[in-house]
């Protein structure tokens, strides 16, 4: 099979772990960009790609670029691309747009023009056309235009690869799903440690760190990729595909658990945990993390993310200091993040955070932060390193 190139988009921050994940699952020529990593490999990996990437939200396979000036070099760059190679007459084919540019600024116009370019062709050739269907396609063309150049790519994914199979029950907040596995990956989450969510909302947190802690394939519950309906698709290898990723996967000798105080987001956890298949590694309890304190000895490795005040009214101010006195009197030994929305909110929670990263959960700009919780004081840390 030849090799081609591909680009995996992802999310602001994510760029650095999304080319590592590549690298690790034997991608080649891995460059990173602006939220989007571009790299090499053949139409197995595709698969791969599609099916083993925890931080990717689609892999796209770029066909063809040219420079556009107006409605009419458009139209003609995209007539100059032989789309019988990809769709036949009877099939049907969207298209999304992607716009930077001064020369073109309405999307709807663009994916417009593209698609009578597509049809004309069609109709020129065969005397008839496929038609747009906007939610089953056959054929999903991703248009990118930066400035004046246009980038033509087919969609191996379909819906965004967040989209995991696992989630049916969601709260009012839930979390991206390519965001939870990111803050895991940014978090140093690699399942050698005990686990704990504890504000899990619908558990979105929890199904990744578990799976991260497994080697489980992220999108092995989706019910379909885009590259299924494909001229070339390739049944029998996408299963050797899913074997082989199957065949990495390992056990898991610690603990993940999560709380949350309200009994519908336990319960919601609960069915998606078990749609996921991970109800044997994750236990998820009723608490008000304000009232807990640490049950386990060795290290442990939190995760979670709390109310920003967006779509949730709570007490801001106490609720943040709630957060940071309950690591810092019930959680020695811990490792905790979480992710906020509400950068005035951190003053309150009464900690130094150790790392503070730049994230974007949705259009929100958000910290995913640090707070390093030692057994005993920070000056005792100190003076036992000074003995070492």
């Amino acid at each position: 099979m030849e090799n081609f190139k591909m680009i995996a988009k992802t999310f602001f921050g994510f760029e650095e772990i999304l080319a590592k994940e590549l690298q690790q699952l034997g991608a080649q020529e891995v460059q990173q960009g602006v939220r989007m990593v571009s790299f090499v490999g053949d139409k197995g990996f595709m698969y791969k790609a599609n099916l083993g990437l925890r931080t990717a939200l689609k892999i796209l396979k770029p066909i063809n670029s040219f420079r556009a000036y107006n409605e009419q070099t458009l139209y003609k760059g995209i007539q100059a691309i032989d789309w019988s190679e990809y769709i036949n007459a009877n099939q049907s084919f969207v298209v999304d747009v992607t716009l930077h540019s001064e020369q073109f600024n309405h999307s709807q116009f663009v994916a417009l023009k593209t698609k009578d370019a597509i049809v004309d062709q069609f109709r020129d050739r065969y005397g008839k056309r496929p038609d747009v269907d906007k939610d089953y396609p056959d054929l999903r063309v991703n248009l990118h235009i930066f400035n004046d150049q246009c980038s033509v790519a087919l969609d191996s994914s379909g819906n965004s690869l967040n989209q995991r199979g696992y989630r049916t029950a969601t709260n009012i907040a839930p979390i991206n799903e390519v965001l939870a596995a990111g803050m895991l990956l940014l978090s140093g989450w690699d399942g050698q440690g005990d686990f704990l969510d504890p504000m899990c909302g619908s558990g979105t947190i929890l199904a990744e760190a578990a799976m991260i802690a497994c080697n489980i394939p992220p999108n092995l519950n989706r019910k379909e990729f885009a590259f299924e309906k494909w001229n070339d698709w390739d049944n029998d290898l996408f299963d050797a595909v899913t074997d082989s990723l199957l065949k990495r996967v390992r056990e898991f000798h610690y603990t993940i658990k999560g709380y949350d105080k309200a009994p519908s987001a336990v319960m919601k956890a609960k069915d998606n945990i078990k749609n996921a298949n991970l109800d044997e590694y994750v236990t998820i309890t009723q608490e008000d993390f304000f009232r807990t304190e640490k049950e386990t000895r060795g290290p442990l490795h939190i995760v979670f993310n709390p109310p920003y005040g967006e779509r949730l009214e709570i007490d801001l101010e106490r609720f943040y200091r709630e957060i940071g006195d309950t690591l810092k009197q019930g959680y020695p030994g811990t490792n905790a993040w979480f992710i906020t929305a509400n950068l005035e909110a951190l003053k309150f929670v009464g900690l130094r955070p150790s790392r503070k990263i730049k994230l974007f959960n949705g259009k929100l700009e958000t910290r995913f932060v640090k707070y390093e919780m030692y057994e005993g004081s920070k000056k005792d840390k100190y003076l036992k390193e000074e003995d070492l």
